[in-house]
């Protein structure tokens, strides 16, 4: 019998057995249950509209969650520094 999880040594990646094959498991916290604000859906509809290559590039590439999950907090910063 197969172990279900492994994770590389060399690498550090954890990997899970799927069927015959081992694949990268994911990250145990899920980028999705963040909350994305109100500035951030509309930059995100902007990108929809009127920059669709971008925004498929973005999506394609994974790096489309990480963009608006990482303006929150750096949102809140900038307003917590200007005193508002």
């Amino acid at each position: 019998m197969m172990e279900k999880y492994i994770t590389d040594e060399r690498t550090g990646l954890k990997y899970e057995l799927v069927g015959d094959y081992y694949l990268i498991a994911g990250d145990d916290e899920s980028e999705e249950d963040r909350p994305i604000g109100v500035w951030g859906q509309r930059h995100l509809r902007y990108l929809k509209e009127h920059r669709r290559v971008r925004y498929a590039n973005l999506l394609t590439s994974g790096e489309l969650s990480v963009r608006f999950m990482s303006a929150t907090p750096a949102a809140k910063q900038k307003r917590k520094l200007s005193g508002i």
